[in-house]
């Protein structure tokens, strides 16, 4: 019997460039008629991207039928400036964050607390909360955070931005589902009760993923390395590969319960939207 439509949400990032600002609303408007539950947009690293990011967000809201998630860190920001950018979403019609520490700015190998910032996302998740009834979500790790000091520290932070006011985690990407079932059975185990939601990551470059997951901490198996293997100079194949591993990862998880997915585009319509349409998500008419 084929298992009902999961919920999906996807993620984008604001475009640097007039050209990739082009290709991602034509991302947009391609995943647009699926009606996912959200859409969210990236934060680059040390807040780069914020005005970016505001306008994407405020676009979303104007142009289109999508609720917008916006991204919001603690780096290199006061408390004042990140309370500012806050009420500006509220006004612009947005009530989802996705409340994020941050990762230290480029040249900076650890994460310093602004002076006079939010330290961390559980106090950024309580002083949104004192600004407007945003629904928040914080972000997961099923394979524990790099700089964690131990897998349990990760939950009790976790635990934390729960207790502050978030209502929903939304995971790291990972690729071994077993990993992800034994971290829900953890935050379960702490008392964590909210949805943890699964990030997907459609694997178009084998070797760019390869490399960025040896930085975040995401075991990356053997048997997808083979699966990718020769595949170096023909993305049509390889497109077709990555399609059908996140749609099996996310079949795997399916069969364990788990109904709501958030898919990371990178601002490419084609593979979410084949993996989305694989899982039963059908445009929605009128």
């Amino acid at each position: 019997m084929a298992q009902p439509a999961p919920a999906l949400s996807f993620e984008f990032f604001p475009p640097r460039t007039e050209a990739l600002e082009q290709q991602l609303w034509a991302c947009i408007r391609r995943l647009e008629p699926l009606a996912p539950r959200f859409v969210s947009v990236t934060y680059g690293a040390g807040g780069t991207t914020q005005e970016r990011t505001h306008a994407t967000v405020a676009r979303l809201v104007k142009e289109t039928s999508l609720t917008p998630a916006a991204h919001l860190t603690c780096v290199g920001a006061s408390r004042d400036e990140v309370d500012e950018v806050a009420r500006r979403y509220w006004e612009a019609g947005v009530r989802h964050i996705v409340a994020l520490r941050g990762d230290a700015p480029t040249g900076e190998e650890t994460y310093t607390p602004h002076a006079q910032g939010y330290a961390y996302a559980a106090d950024l998740v309580a002083g949104l909360k004192r600004i407007g009834d945003f629904e928040i979500s914080v972000a997961a790790y099923p394979e524990t955070h790099p700089t964690a000091s131990s897998a349990q520290h990760d939950i009790d932070n976790l635990k934390r931005k729960i207790d502050a006011g978030a209502t929903r985690a939304i995971t790291q990407y990972f690729f071994d589902t077993e990993v992800f079932l034994r971290f829900l059975d953890r935050a379960l185990a702490a008392g964590i009760t909210v949805p943890i939601v699964p990030g997907i990551l459609p694997v178009s470059n084998f070797k760019q993923v390869k490399k960025f997951s040896a930085m975040c901490g995401t075991n990356v198996p053997d048997w997808m390395g083979t699966l990718f293997d020769g595949l170096e100079d023909d993305p049509e194949t390889r497109k077709m590969v990555a399609a059908a591993v996140a749609a099996e990862q996310v079949r795997l998880l399916q069969a364990n319960g788990v109904d709501e997915f958030h898919i990371y585009t990178l601002n490419r319509a084609d593979l979410s939207y084949a993996i989305a349409h694989i899982l039963g998500a059908r445009p929605k008419k009128g």
